[in-house]
């Protein structure tokens, strides 16, 4: 059997642990992150071309189930690989961690996209701690307040004028997370709703101190995918795919 993960996230590592010498597992990562933590199991990094050139990966290389453990807000790959796999008649899952439930106390303000979390700045304070990522700064270019951007890689892309660049890379401690806040004085957190629990501490670090969390909502699974909730829910459906009875 073999099994293609599409992702370099904790969640798809994990599996990729999981299935490795029960089946032939290929794991593919998009290559935007300079050192990515590697999971077991064959590599390939880079892009496929699209939907079309995806399906014809998974014809060429006999693969026999698809699972997209990609970051919960990487729309286009996920989108690509419903449309791969369905034109390839591959059995495709979704691997997606529970996103993030707000508790007694939290400030939470859900927006739809980067765009909404920028123009909702107005009032809420004139130093944000934002942790988008590095591929959607620009979203907030035009936004006078001033920022501490934390990325795994340096950004190059445009960004807002007064911005303090953090490069480091999860998990983040709680004690950590409260000390970062305070020493940069920090008013407002913009953040996606990754889920998880390697950045967490933040939303906690921010209730504690009365900071509210501008929370980009997370785009939906394509229709008709079916989702697991973790690595060994994942790992579950592989093992009942045709041709999960052979490792190749």
């Amino acid at each position: 059997m073999h099994v293609l993960i599409l992702g370099g996230t904790t969640e798809a590592r994990a599996l990729a642990g999981l299935l490795h010498g029960r089946a032939r597992v290929t794991s593919s990562l998009a290559g935007r992150v300079a050192s990515p933590r590697l999971p077991v199991g064959e590599v390939r990094i880079g892009g496929f071309g699209g939907p079309e050139g995806l399906a014809a990966w998974l014809r060429e290389h006999a693969v026999d189930a698809v699972i997209d453990a990609t970051h919960p807000f990487a729309e286009r790959i996920s989108f690509n690989a419903a449309r791969a796999a369905a034109t390839a008649h591959v059995p495709l899952l979704a691997l997606r961690r529970p996103g993030w439930v707000p508790v007694d106390g939290d400030d939470w303000r859900s927006v739809a996209s980067l765009e909404e979390a920028a123009r909702s700045l107005d009032g809420l304070g004139d130093r944000v701690f934002l942790t988008t990522g590095r591929m959607g700064l620009a979203a907030f270019e035009a936004c006078p307040q001033w920022f501490l951007v934390r990325s795994v890689d340096a950004p190059d892309t445009a960004a807002p004028a007064r911005t303090e660049l953090l490069l480091d890379r999860g998990p983040f401690t709680l004690e950590g997370e409260r000390e970062l806040l305070a020493r940069h004085r920090i008013d407002v957190v913009v953040t996606k709703d990754s889920g998880g629990a390697a950045t967490a501490p933040k939303l906690t670090a921010a209730r504690e101190a009365g900071v509210p969390v501008v929370l980009v909502r997370r785009p939906p699974v394509p229709d008709g995918v079916t989702t697991a909730t973790s690595p060994e829910e994942a790992a579950a459906w592989a093992a009942t795919r045709p041709g999960a009875s052979r490792a190749r």
